[in-house]
């Protein structure tokens, strides 16, 4: 068994109401200026239950999309300006990735583009604590921060255990009001990282035992909050699946898919959680000869039925998937979102730079190889 060292929030609560209890623990504390970066949308339900509590807080609004080292350096300066010493993010991935950066760098001085890469920040002074509200990007329980370098318009990977917050609020309550669409694309995203970190080159037991459960949970309850998103049961089965795929992320982390699914977000803007899914088979019928009993593991997990081989097993799985993402109404060709043949060998160029996830991958992955990929779901 290879070494590994996982790193976890100290505390998690997971409850309907949890931000509220989150404000009442904090209201016994005294000389806290709290600052909460929040999507724009949340940000006035936010304010509106600080107004019942004896809080000194500042609501700072992220715009939701994916943030740029310019975006998280403003909010790190506003931070700063307000003297907070407390941190708190209320949002989807992005939000909570900007916030765990200004817990991190709100005390420091140097360029953010120094932290790019793992383990170069080192400490953290200041709590943090995340609430998430989208199921997907599981940033509440990982070491990584993804922002838009804005140098070379590619995202860059910010990773350091001191990212971990030190607590997490899972509100169900919180995550209801999500639309279809967005809760599609996290729930896949989700689903995403668990998949990508079981079957990996780095996977480890300790991190299966997290992915396969996180498998079990999103695959069979992502439907249910598709039909009716104030299913709070199964809002908090795939919010804990998300959580399980975020601990994924430290100690194996993710592969192709998210390499290839990095360019379709920042040369076309489509949706994370949409570009991984529009892929996510594809490299896997890529890999089946390298992971064979892996994928057939996922296969079951997902509800399948154990077949004469593990080949036929793992591409039962595989149209698992497929029906799971034809369920969440989601697109299934870049062609759909006016993406050209002409444009995948800037796309493949881009992804093969991602070389911190291909080399998780369980088959290697050449630049003609992530041409053929892309032009399979084109």
């Amino acid at each position: 068994m290879t070494d590994i060292t996982i790193y976890q929030p100290k505390k998690v609560f997971l409850a309907e109401g949890a931000l509220d209890e989150l404000f009442s623990e904090l209201s016994t504390e005294e000389h806290l200026k709290i600052f909460i970066l929040s999507d724009p949308h949340l940000a006035p339900v936010v304010s509106a239950k600080i107004k019942t509590k004896n809080l000194n807080v500042l609501v700072a609004e992220s715009s939701g999309a994916e943030p740029s080292y310019k975006d998280c350096v403003n909010f790190i300066d506003a931070a700063r300006n307000y003297q907070a010493n407390y941190i708190i993010g209320v949002g989807g991935g992005s939000v909570l990735d900007l916030a765990k950066l200004v817990a991190a760098l709100v005390d420091r001085d140097e360029d953010i583009s120094q932290f790019a890469g793992k383990g170069l920040i080192g400490k953290r002074n200041i709590p943090l604590v995340c609430v998430p509200t989208t199921s997907g990007a599981g940033s509440e329980a990982s070491p990584n921060a993804i922002l838009i370098d804005d140098s070379d318009n590619s995202k860059k990977g910010i990773i350091d255990q001191v990212l971990i917050p030190d607590a997490v609020y899972i509100d169900p309550t919180l995550i209801a009001s999500l639309p279809p669409a967005i809760t599609a694309y996290t729930g896949l995203d989700a689903l995403t990282h668990c998949i990508e970190a079981y079957a990996n080159k780095n996977a480890h037991p300790v991190i299966d035992t997290y992915a396969m459960e996180g498998i079990r949970l999103i695959s069979q309850n992502l439907g249910k909050v598709i039909a009716d998103g104030n299913d709070l049961e199964a809002r908090s089965k795939v919010a804990l699946g998300a959580y399980y795929g975020g601990l994924c992320l430290g100690p194996v982390n993710t592969a192709a898919v998210h390499a290839l699914a990095y360019p379709l977000g920042t040369t076309y803007k489509i949706a994370h959680g949409l570009s991984n899914a529009l892929i996510l088979v594809s490299v896997l019928e890529f890999n089946l000869e390298a992971a064979k009993e892996r994928y057939a593991q996922i296969a079951l997990a997902m509800g399948g039925q154990e077949l004469d081989s593990e080949e036929k097993t793992a591409k039962q799985g595989f149209e698992l998937i497929r029906n799971l993402i034809e369920e969440c109404g989601m697109p299934s060709k870049l062609s759909d979102l006016n993406v050209s043949e002409s444009a995948l060998p800037q796309m493949a160029n881009d992804a093969m730079k991602i070389q911190r996830l291909l080399v998780n991958n369980v088959k290697p992955v050449t630049a003609d190889d992530t041409i053929n990929i892309y032009k399979k779901v084109l």
